[in-house]
């Protein structure tokens, strides 16, 4: 299509839409002002309705009860007549008492329990009915036998009296009947008169009500129907009951008490009653029910009790008009549609002699001739665009000698890069952020074994189960903008194997900095490995002679006890039989050294039991005792009572603990106190502290503590603390030190108790 036609198409087009919205917003306006106005009159037929249906409603209700008041004066004028004692009453008695009365009938009925029971009647049907099964009928029969005021909300209420609303009889279910229930607790029975209502029921659909509504139908061309509505039952499953083999609805269970209910369109209607019910204004719907556009309005009505009368109007009547007014303004706005397309059409073709020019000169540009020159040289905006397109021909031309220029450059990166990729030895594999491969080089092949064609479109699922949370971490840190640069791990080839790997992992953007793709560059270190592996295995050499170190210090400090104790025999001539059970443990201790003392390098099995670490405490210090007293060293104990069991070994703790003790008397080269505390701490820990008066320990080697060969004894070796740590690691336990040069030590040792 030339640009003529489509300028004229696009005016045209134009013109169509302001006058289709034009249509539209009338049609629219018109119908909502006249939907509006039917709206008010349907509420004010809908009110005069209910006004009208109400007093209808209630000229039947003082109908209704005038005559159960007769009931109830027939009622009283039969218990004078008959015997107080029902068992002295003949039926045939009740007949004439009927005739007497001017009612149709006499029922007696007597409790029995839980249910009451018809015993005699001038009707023979009546006889032996039950009335359990009779809804509320039943409780009011209960409430006259208990001398009660009758308190259900149904039927009509007076003293020592109850009369339901009139309904098919039970025993003939082709007869409507008003019946009246009087009880004063003079007799052994209550007496229950009856009376043919059927005048009531024919009320209503002569004068009454239904009439009514025929009538306001039959007025009202568009008015479908009025229908009546009683809340209680609408929407529910209709209630019926089986009188002597007959299904008969319950004139005062009806859903549709007055009226027709034709349209309906019943879940809808039950929320707009509820509405109705919930406001106690009129509330209008619109709906559609048997291919029919239905305006109903719901009105609440209280009479006997609290009814919705529903008006439906036909939605359509207002339609006609607004319909007709349409089709012509249609037709008009369709010449009008075709005038302007001709008229566009000519304008156009005068307009575009211009552009044609501009448009030879585009064609020359696009076979490369970019010296053709456009002649128009008008001040309007075709001469604008013709100096623009003869400026865009002599750039463009400039432009395609520098993309030449561009692109052979870029070739020539291209190739080196290709070439960089495919000849390094390192794997390379670039995965989408969904982990599917899409680019790897000649060395991922070698290194792994997959194929490019079998690597590429899916993730590479070569993660060993163990290191797949160090994997997903490591991809989190990426896709977070970081990078992960010489990360060593492990993953599986082709084959299976396993292989060494260090790998530098980093995200690919896109021109506006967002990560689109994770490259991964991977270096086999497994000869490296190897290597060190191998250095591993020499400097285990080493640790052996630490162990013996270790051995030599640890058992210097029980020997030392036992030299003491041996120059002490040598000075008095005598030695205590406590100093000797001393000495014998202190051997034990060299013996459990020697022995045990591979919990460094390969422990034997711990025998762990519960123990009074306080115990353990005073042994040391008994141990000890005398070593301080020549260095002028005060040994103090303090402990909390009552403090929890230990789950340790004893000899490995003693020997923690002597370690301690004895660095924090060497510390104090001119005497102090020593001091131990110890205290029950919280989340089930013991906590002791051994805290000294010495020289303290410098900031810089408080980090060092614990390094095999490092300290500042000039006899020391440094594995004293190193064995502490290990041991006090083994009990599940932590050991801290706090120091200031000048200013003491603590060591703070805190192990879990047996709970």
């Amino acid at each position: 299509m030339s640009i003529k036609a489509k300028l004229s198409f696009s005016i045209s087009l134009i013109v169509a839409i302001i006058l289709t919205l034009s249509i539209s917003i009338y049609y629219f306006s018109s119908k909502a002002e006249v939907q509006a106005t039917l709206e008010q009159q349907v509420n004010n037929i809908a009110k005069q309705i209910s006004v009208t249906i109400e007093a209808s409603e209630s000229a039947r209700q003082s109908m209704e009860e005038t005559m159960g008041e007769k009931l109830r004066i027939a009622a009283i004028a039969a218990k004078d007549e008959l015997d107080p004692d029902i068992g002295k009453i003949t039926n045939e008695q009740l007949v004439e008492l009927s005739r007497k009365l001017g009612v149709d009938g006499i029922t007696l009925w007597q409790r029995f329990g839980d249910d009451v029971i018809t015993l005699k009647s001038s009707e023979p049907n009546e006889i032996n009915l039950s009335s359990k099964t009779w809804g509320y009928w039943h409780t009011a029969f209960l409430q006259l036998f208990e001398y009660q005021n009758v308190t259900i909300p149904e039927g009509q209420k007076l003293e020592n009296y109850w009369s339901g609303a009139f309904d098919y009889s039970t025993s003939d279910p082709k007869q409507i009947r008003k019946f009246g229930n009087y009880y004063d607790g003079t007799t052994n029975y209550m007496i229950n008169p009856f009376v043919n209502a059927q005048v009531l029921f024919d009320f209503d659909y002569s004068i009454g009500t239904n009439a009514i509504v025929n009538k306001i139908i039959a007025d009202q061309q568009d008015l479908l129907e009025i229908t009546g509505f009683d809340p209680q039952f609408f929407g529910k499953s209709p209630i019926i009951k089986i009188k002597q083999g007959i299904p008969v609805y319950d004139l005062d269970l009806r859903d549709i008490p007055f009226g027709r209910y034709t349209y309906k369109d019943i879940n809808n209607d039950s929320i707009n009653i509820q509405h109705a019910l919930e406001s106690g204004k009129a509330v209008t719907a619109k709906s559609s029910v048997k291919s029919k556009r239905v305006m109903k309005t719901f009105i609440p009505v209280t009479i006997d009790k609290t009814y919705v009368i529903c008006v439906s109007f036909d939605h359509q009547a207002i339609l006609k008009p607004l319909n007709r007014q349409l089709l012509m303004q249609s037709l008009i706005s369709l010449g009008l549609v075709l005038i302007t397309m001709i008229a566009s059409y000519f304008i156009a073709g005068f307009m575009m002699r211009g552009l044609n020019q501009i448009l030879h000169k585009v064609n020359a540009i696009a076979e490369g001739n970019f010296g053709e020159v456009i002649t128009i040289r008008s001040k309007d905006e075709f001469g604008l665009l013709a100096s623009r397109v003869d400026t865009m021909g002599s750039n463009l031309y400039s432009y395609t000698t520098q993309l030449k220029d561009a692109a052979e450059e870029l070739r020539s990166t291209k190739q080196y890069l290709e070439s960089f990729v495919n000849h390094t030895s390192d794997a390379i594999h670039v995965a989408d952020l969904s982990g599917n491969v899409i680019q790897v080089n000649k060395a991922f092949e070698i290194m792994y074994g997959w194929s490019e064609l079998e690597a590429l479109g899916q993730p590479l699922n070569n993660v060993p189960v163990e290191y797949l949370s160090a994997q997903q971490e490591l991809v989190a840190t990426v896709l977070r903008g970081g990078s992960v640069t010489d990360y060593e791990t492990v993953r599986f080839t082709k084959s299976g194997g396993l292989i060494d790997l260090s790998i530098t992992v980093s995200p690919i953007r896109d021109e506006l900095g967002v990560i689109v793709a994770i490259a991964s560059i991977s270096r086999n270190i497994t000869s490296r490995k190897q290597a060190e592996e191998m250095i591993r295995r020499s400097e285990k050499l080493s640790v052996v002679g630490q162990i013996a170190a270790g051995v030599a210090h640890e058992v210097r400090n029980p020997l030392t006890t036992l030299r003491g104790f041996v120059q002490l025999q040598k000075q008095t001539g005598s030695m205590s039989q406590e100093h000797l059970d001393i000495m014998l443990a202190e051997l034990d201790q060299i013996n459990m050294i020697v022995s045990e003392f591979l919990v460094f390098a390969k422990p034997q099995a711990n025998r762990y039991q519960p123990v009074i670490v306080q115990d353990i405490i005073r042994d040391t210090i008994l141990l000890l005792d005398s070593e301080a007293k020549l260095s002028n060293v005060q040994l103090t104990l303090r402990a909390e009572a009552d403090l929890p069991l230990v789950i340790a070994e004893a000899n490995q703790l003693k020997q923690v603990f002597v370690n301690v003790m004895k660095n924090g008397m060497e510390a104090m080269s001119g005497g102090g106190d020593l001091t131990v505390e110890l205290a029950s701490h919280t989340n089930d820990r013991i906590v002791l502290r051994f805290t000294d008066q010495g020289c303290g320990i410098a900031e810089n080697d408080l980090l060092r503590l614990g390094e095999p060969f490092f300290t500042k004894k000039a006899n020391g070796n440094g594995l004293g603390l190193m064995v502490s740590q290990q041991i006090i690691a083994g009990h599940k336990g932590s050991i801290i030190f706090h120091s200031k040069p000048g200013k003491g030590t603590c060591v703070e040792i805190s192990l879990p108790t047996a709970n």
